[in-house]
């Protein structure tokens, strides 16, 4: 048995080495890759590419490096001025007149699937780009997922529009970032009117209009609905991207170009998933190009890319697209959406008195939130330790408290009375005789039998003898009480040693004698108790006791 577990062992041990060996020479074939073939720098560039367009830039460096990444990050923010800079020539726009109200759904917006290499998405043709409205969320202090703002409006379809700041991938959708128009009405900016923004919108023609304008600008240029994003992907018919694949790697994407006939075209394409990779710029603006468009933007991409569609008002509104948050769904601060008729339709300023916009983030996320509590609950439960109460030592008794009780005063005043002192004689244990009642006989003992014996009075308690030391007799008396005389019952009281040559009586009215005490030199001492009526009291009254003490002298003092 024992040589079957070693083989066991034995052949565990080999598999492991067998798996770490294959890590380390995948990790080394891959570094070796990525890190020393021209092919491989091009993978972590855009990798690092990709990165640098989120809100997470600052990790592109594990990829290219911190200066690489510097570089990168620079390069891609001139080539967003770069593009934003052409103005834009509305004389090659042709767009058609309005058809009026009433139309159905399919007459308003057309929905296709598109698909690449690395990913699906969808598209949309709006027919009249005087449809288009944006809209804005109904609460304050949240953004609104695009679902329920078409279903509270009425509108037919819509996309997610401009940009926002988003703390960990879970704001609120509140924050929004540099402007925000509907119904040619300025609803928020975060800058001065005087400071140029990128925008993407539309005039009250129905024109897209792409690029960098100031507030008093795009109010010149009559613009209705406006967004803030980037960068320009096609201005006047050629493209901006003519190189590379437009320097932002492969994501989610949201877009919108125009036809010259007037066709507004969004295109969403999902990301970040299995499905679907994500798509380039260069990807995206090639779609456009196929379709005959001459102006086009990037919008909002990552999390927030989706198209929903409603159809007719008696229709529920679906989300057609994949968004990759793992939330589903995003809170946002604007949409492009369609309708039949879009004057009757007006965007809350849900922005007006507001002092201070919190993003939120983690700590107010509902979907986040939910989730670490379902987390939290399936967690096996702390079993809680039992109490171990102190056990006491077998055989062990408990202290018990002593109540202490103030003695009763006497009602009968007794008065010391001065005994004179004899020296001390040793006495014969054969001339000793019996006291008598009510007093206690003294023991006698010598120094080598270590034995005394007591002759107790009738009506008196026996005391076990005490050990003598030396030789010599100690002589107490105590008073018996009325009570033990006339009963002639005896009443037995523990014995209490008592200090070298002293004497030990017992209060009057205790019915016992006491037990001899030793004596500790040669010398006798005397003592008597004065009897006292008992009071109606539980505490005993104590007596008035003149007692004699021996000194290394012989001879007795008197103590009060």
């Amino acid at each position: 048995m024992q040589l079957m577990r070693s083989i066991g062992t034995f052949r565990a041990w080999g598999r492991l080495k067998k798996t770490l060996f294959s890590i380390a020479l995948f990790t080394f074939m891959t570094s070796s890759f990525l890190y020393l073939t021209g092919p491989g720098g091009d993978i972590r560039q855009w990798m690092a590419e990709t990165v640098i367009t989120t809100q997470h830039r600052s990790w592109a460096w594990i990829f290219v490096g911190a200066e690489r990444r510097d570089e990168l990050v620079q390069e891609t923010r001139d080539a967003i001025e770069r593009a934003a800079k052409e103005k834009q020539d509305m004389s090659l726009l042709n767009i058609r007149g309005s058809h009026g109200n009433a139309r159905s759904a399919d007459e308003l917006v057309k929905i296709e699937d598109i698909s690449g290499q690395f990913w699906k998405g969808k598209k949309m043709y709006v027919y009249d780009p005087k449809t288009i409205r944006v809209m804005t969320p109904s609460k304050v202090g949240e953004g609104e997922r695009i679902t329920s703002m078409v279903d509270r409006t009425g509108a037919v379809a819509g996309v997610n529009g401009g940009s926002f700041d988003d703390p960990e991938g879970l704001g609120n959708g509140f924050a929004a970032i540099g402007m925000i128009i509907s119904g040619g009405d300025i609803v928020f900016t975060d800058q001065d009117g005087s400071i140029p923004q990128h925008i993407v919108g539309f005039t009250k023609e129905g024109a897209l209009v792409v690029g960098k304008y100031d507030a008093f600008e795009l109010r010149d240029m009559g613009i209705s609905e406006a967004v803030s994003f980037y960068p320009r992907l096609i201005a006047n018919g050629k493209p901006l991207i003519t190189s590379g694949d437009g320097g932002w790697g492969r994501a989610p994407r949201t877009a919108v170009g125009q036809k010259a006939d007037g066709t507004v075209i969004f295109i969403v394409i999902d990301g970040r998933q299995s499905h679907s990779v994500g798509a380039t710029l260069k990807e995206v603006q090639d779609l456009f190009l196929a379709e005959g468009v001459i102006n086009a933007g990037n919008l909002d991409g990552g999390a927030s890319s989706e198209l929903v569609y409603k159809g007719d008002e008696d229709e529920q509104s679906m989300l057609l697209t994949k968004p990759s948050s793992r939330y589903g769904e995003r809170r946002l601060p604007s949409a492009f959406l369609v309708y039949d008729d879009p004057e009757s339709v007006q965007a809350i300023r849900i922005w007006d008195g507001v002092d201070k916009i919190d993003a939120g983030g983690s700590y107010d996320h509902p979907e986040y939130l939910k989730e670490q509590a379902e987390r939290k609950a399936k967690q096996p439960a702390a079993i809680p330790k039992p109490k171990t109460e102190p056990s006491s030592t077998p055989g062990t008794a408990k202290p018990t408290e002593t109540t202490k009780t103030a003695p009763a005063k006497s009602t009968t005043d007794t008065k010391a009375t001065d005994a004179k002192t004899a020296p001390a004689t040793k006495t014969d244990p054969k001339n000793s005789t019996a006291p008598a009642a009510g007093s206690t006989a003294g023991t006698t003992g010598s120094g080598t039998a270590g034995t005394g014996t007591s002759s107790p009075a009738p009506g008196t308690g026996t005391t076990s003898p005490a050990p003598a030391a030396g030789s010599g007799t100690t002589n107490g008396g105590t008073a018996a009480t009325d009570a033990a005389k006339d009963s002639g019952g005896t009443t037995t009281t523990p014995a209490q040693p008592a200090p070298s040559g002293t004497s030990t009586g017992t209060p009057s009215g205790t019915g016992s004698a006491p037990a001899p005490a030793p004596s500790t030199g040669s010398g006798s001492t005397s003592g008597t108790s004065a009897g006292t009526k008992p009071v109606e009291s539980a505490a005993p009254v104590p007596s008035t006791s003149t007692s004699t003490e021996s000194t290394t002298t012989g001879e007795a003092q008197i103590k009060p």
